[in-house]
């Protein structure tokens, strides 16, 4: 056997969803039946009953891998991949074949990747307990990972629990908390800025522009900018700041109206227009660490996402007028600043395991690169 062989010498490649399904198809326990972005529901019935990797073949999710095992189901938009248990494990080939960047486009518009380039896939391929021991060693790492990232979901839960239990759901007020328009709040509402950019990420030292990405999880990632061309001036007004609150006014139905706060940043990293920043009164009845949560509450920011508006087929965008009359619920003071407390030791957690999830997910790829070369 050679060190790497192409797909088709040793897998079965069939396309996926040869059944059409309705929504009506799906039931709330059975099966798994996975399409192009993973497991889509259950149905009643199987249609294989072995390991395999599942390839979403056309769309966003283009090139994303997927294991299987057990009885499941194929969906549209897919390609399975079926290895000869003799010569190949399927968990080891998904490990290898999981890398959106390895899989060739095609398409100008929705970009798909062809049957016959699945086919010609050159994968490396040692002997089949060599395999195992890889995966094996994979699968110990990805559990590391896996656990990390689980801590930082009940993080993120509890976050929200502890809101709740101080403040109540907001929407309900069942509290009865004061409520008051945005505009007696804050000072004033900034514009950000979206000149043409770089196609990269800014260096050191360079002045950037945020992209929407930087507050779309609702916690800010400075990393998501693009570098400002040498021979543009920056508008230092818009720079951000530690302490400052960012609010996306014009995104998709299901992202607009996020909102971070920017607890650290780097310097010269300047809003983008589709970005507003809140600047609380100087004596204003809130601090910004609950109205972050207060507005990224789920039932809270509903309400916020029903101020959006636009024209079909457009992204549909929150105007600072709009915002300026939205109320808001006011706790006392005091409550709101046990709540940062809490809230900032809960977010020490969440760094120590951000940090540990980065040189896990670092040593992970480490370990595939070695592992896919022969020299693990």
């Amino acid at each position: 056997m050679t060190t790497f062989q192409i797909l088709e010498q040793f897998c079965e490649i069939v396309q996926g969803g040869r059944h059409k399904l309705s929504g009506n198809d799906f039931v709330k326990s059975g099966y798994p039946a996975y399409g192009a972005g993973g497991m889509n529901g259950y149905l009643a019935t199987f249609e294989f009953d072995e390991s395999a990797v599942i390839l979403s073949s056309i769309g966003a999710r283009c090139g994303k891998c997927f294991y299987v095992e057990g009885r499941w189901s194929s969906l549209a938009n897919t390609q399975v991949i079926f290895p000869d248990k003799n010569e190949c494990d399927a968990k080891f080939l998904w490990y290898q074949l999981n890398d959106e960047k390895r899989w060739p486009r095609a398409g100008t518009g929705q970009p798909f990747i062809k049957p016959s380039d699945v086919k010609r896939h050159k994968v490396f391929l040692p002997p089949i307990e060599e395999q195992r021991r890889i995966a094996a060693i994979l699968d110990q790492a990805e559990t590391l990972r896996t656990q990390r990232r689980t801590a930082l979901a009940l993080l993120d839960s509890l976050t929200q629990s502890l809101f709740l239990d101080m403040f109540g759901d907001p929407v309900a007020n069942p509290k009865g908390w004061q409520r008051l328009p945005l505009s007696a709040l804050v000072e004033k509402i900034d514009s950000g800025w979206s000149p043409v950019c770089l196609d990269r990420r800014a260096e050191e030292g360079e002045w950037a522009v945020l992209k929407l990405g930087a507050i779309t999880s609702c916690e800010f990632k400075p990393q998501e900018n693009k570098a400002l061309p040498p021979d543009i001036a920056p508008v230092e007004s818009i720079e951000v700041k530690p302490g400052d609150l960012l609010f996306s006014r014009k995104n998709t139905y299901e992202l607009v109206a996020a909102c971070a706060l920017v607890n650290q940043t780097p310097a010269r990293l300047m809003m983008s227009d589709l970005i507003f920043r809140f600047r609380l009164n100087a004596s204003s009845a809130v601090i910004p660490q609950y109205l972050h949560r207060l507005l990224t509450y789920a039932t809270k920011r509903q309400e916020v996402q029903k101020l959006a508006g636009g024209s079909a087929g457009s992204m549909p965008n929150i105007s600072k007028a709009k915002l300026l009359d939205f109320l808001i619920e006011v706790p006392p003071l005091p409550l709101q600043k046990t709540f940062a407390t809490r809230i900032a030791s809960i977010e020490a957690l969440k760094t120590t395991h951000r940090h540990a999830l980065a040189a896990l997910d670092a040593l992970f790829a480490s370990l595939q690169q070695r592992a896919f070369t022969g020299a693990l």
